[in-house]
């Protein structure tokens, strides 16, 4: 049996990671690939344990290349769509996962490979990262939430800029537009990665779950729906034993210790 092609590691009790493992195909989306990182998110979806979520590409130089294009040009043009469809239900699924996921962009990141980033709730690179969504060169569109989910992170302009023109862009310049939370070297990416993702893990799960909803739905509406959806999720921070801790240890002068109850 192979390796697989999505390594699963427990980083500490809360944090996962999951690397995306075709070194070999610049951790290119295969059908095979999509699938299993579809069952991975499903299997971690259901552990109350994980509070944040690390993805990440294997090696050094690339995240996702985006879509296997070799197994691409051996499909009809009755199974592209669905092959299609399966990546656009896979990134779906990362921005609907409950807890945060952040995305470690170790290296290039293009198409589906920009488009999974794109559906991760924070996003951090090393200098060296490039990324694009490039489809308008091989004559077809990002379909797997591009054109939808980067208009509302860098605006109308910008994404009209790299999609229409197929533009690669730097970590630098993907850091001026709001599309990089954060910059780093490469030999920092990691480190820096893992201390992110504590920040959020140490704090109230259920309230970090409702925040998440509360930005991600709201962004999606009018802002009188928007903060109708707001107080609801604020509501529900409200009966948790979290809430009482975080009162009774900014009272006690101590770190909070919080059990997503």
């Amino acid at each position: 049996m192979g390796s697989p092609l999505v390594i699963c590691e427990k980083i500490d009790e809360s944090i996962v990671k999951l690397t995306l493992n075709r070194p070999e195909a610049s951790n290119a989306l295969s059908t095979e690939l999509v699938m299993e990182l579809t069952d991975t998110l499903d299997q971690i979806k259901k552990l109350d344990s994980v509070r944040c979520i690390i993805l990440t590409g294997a090696g050094k130089k690339v995240f996702c290349a985006g879509a296997d294009l070799k197994e691409r040009l051996s499909m009809s043009e009755t199974e592209v769509p669905f092959a299609v469809a399966k990546i656009g239900c896979l990134t779906s699924k990362i921005a609907g996962m409950p807890m945060p996921v952040v995305a470690s962009l170790n290296g290039v990141a293009y198409g589906g490979g920009l488009e999974i980033a794109l559906a991760c709730d924070i996003r951090l690179a090393s200098h060296s990262t490039q990324i694009g969504l490039t489809e308008t060169g091989l004559g077809i569109i990002p379909g797997a939430g591009g054109t939808q989910r980067l208009p509302r992170l860098i605006g109308e302009g910008n994404t009209k800029n790299m999609i229409l023109r197929a533009k690669r862009i730097t970590a630098k310049e993907a850091y001026r537009i709001g599309l990089f939370q954060e910059i780093y070297s490469a030999e920092e990416l990691e480190e820096m990665t893992y201390k992110v993702s504590r920040e959020i893990s140490h704090n109230a799960p259920i309230a970090v779950t409702q925040a998440k909803m509360a930005i991600s739905e709201g962004m999606q509406v009018s802002i009188k729906e928007a903060l109708e959806i707001e107080t609801a999720c604020y509501k529900a921070t409200i009966p948790t034993s979290d809430r009482v801790e975080g009162l009774l240890a900014f009272q006690e002068k101590r770190p909070p210790i919080y059990k997503g109850k």
